[in-house]
């Protein structure tokens, strides 16, 4: 039996008044997931170790089987696999977004739906201005930035102390940014060549000088004569060292190969240290307007030969951090009627049985615009399989599934012991 997991990023979410007390997966339109969840088996499944930030690097790692107490380094080193930086053994890589601040407040976190060719000028820009040389070292940067996707980039330090405070933006919309800045954890380790403190320092430093620089690129002028956001400030976050993971192979005898499918840097390099083929999809975006078909027919292909494939989907998380209700409705339906239908139509017809989960990562309440670490529904499927009570798919009906409540690595336990 082969196996395909689908997700969509924060797809759960909270009762919404305006929707009549209902979560947005109740009230969407979503007739495939509520067939898989009506014909097959549900429960909920706890994403976040305690102690860990609600992010979709901690709650995907844990998706996937893996301890996040030995494996954990923060979305910097996954990312810069994904763009394809390999770490040195003194790199501290930490995600950077390019946000937009406005009246001393972080207004969002994507800098405006920052696109990745105005990007990588950005990020050749700050480099021309912001990369520091190291002294003993000629021709070695101290500091230097990746480009990654659309507003997602990597700030990696050569020498740089990950114990650190740092506040991911998303988290924190229409509040001062000052408060946020760079700190350095209590007692920090000093298990590289800068100490916390002057890693912290550092950061700040690069965050004050962007403000100044970034509004002065012709970019970010022109954005302002038209009156809209600018991408004006950079934002490091969540991270660390060169992590340690063995591949889903070595873990579970029955994925001999396997294909992870997204748009999202951080997805693909957790897809890279898991040992799965990362495919490209043109016309993938992390947002709404990405190619749900594109995303479908990629899978459908890698099922073919592969027996694991992980298709992750950005959009709904988007639409969550945005606040907006109505896209998060239309990207839920998207995903059930332009990804999820037409995997499982395929998947029909194959001569090996395939079996298939449906869940989001966490919840991305749209009245909140943040991450919270609850429980989250999912689904399982396959041909066969004796379905439980639950006639559809949604964060309160899921608790009346037969899996019950999951946590961690056994949702990837269970799914993967399930075979013809």
């Amino acid at each position: 039996m082969k196996h395909i997991i689908i997700l969509g990023d924060g797809m759960a979410d909270h009762p919404i008044e305006r929707l009549g007390g209902k979560t947005p997966m109740q009230a969407a339109d979503k007739p495939m997931m509520d067939w898989l969840a009506r014909n097959g088996q549900t429960g909920r499944l706890m994403t976040v170790p305690e102690g860990f930030p609600p992010g979709s690097e901690v709650a995907n790692t844990a998706i996937l089987g893996y301890d996040l107490n030995k494996v954990y380094e923060g979305r910097g080193p996954l990312e810069a696999a994904s763009i394809g930086y390999e770490m040195r053994p003194d790199d501290f890589a930490i995600r950077c977004n390019i946000i937009t601040l406005e009246d001393g407040k972080i207004i969002t976190h994507n800098g405006g739906n920052l696109q990745t060719s105005d990007a990588k000028i950005l990020t050749d820009y700050l480099n021309e201005h912001l990369a520091k040389p190291i002294n003993e070292r000629e021709g070695c940067e101290r500091v230097q930035f990746i480009c990654g996707i659309q507003y997602r980039h990597l700030l990696v330090i050569r020498g740089g102390n990950k114990h650190i405070v740092c506040n991911p933006p998303h988290d924190h919309p229409d509040e001062p940014w000052r408060p946020l800045l760079v700190t350095a954890e209590k007692d920090a380790p000093n298990d590289s060549e800068l100490t916390a403190q002057q890693t912290a320092d550092l950061l700040n430093e690069l965050i004050l000088r962007s403000q100044d620089l970034l509004p002065q690129h012709p970019y970010n002028i022109e954005k302002a004569q038209r009156g809209e956001r600018q991408a004006n400030s950079i934002w490091p976050w969540s991270g660390g060292y060169r992590p340690s993971m063995q591949t889903l192979a070595d873990q579970y005898p029955q994925v001999k190969n396997g294909t992870v499918i997204s748009a999202v840097d951080l997805i693909r390099g957790i897809g890279h240290y898991a040992g799965l083929k990362i495919v490209e999809v043109e016309g993938a975006t992390g947002l709404a307007d990405t190619n749900y078909e594109g995303k479908a027919q990629a899978a459908i292909e890698a099922l073919k030969t592969d027996d694991f494939v992980f298709v992750h989907v950005e959009a709904t998380d988007e639409a969550g951090h945005d606040g907006d209700l109505d896209l998060k409705l239309r990207a839920i339906n998207y995903l059930d009627q332009r990804l999820i239908r037409p995997v499982f139509e395929a998947t029909e017809q194959m001569g090996e049985p395939v079996c298939i989960a449906v869940l989001p990562d966490h919840p991305t309440p749209v009245e909140l615009r943040i991450h919270v670490s609850e429980p989250v529904p999912f689904l399982i499927y396959y041909k066969g399989i004796e379905a439980d009570s639950v006639q559809q798919y949604d964060e309160d009906s899921c608790r009346e599934g037969a899996f019950g409540l999951l946590r961690l690595d056994e949702f990837m336990k269970t799914f993967m012991n399930i075979n013809d």
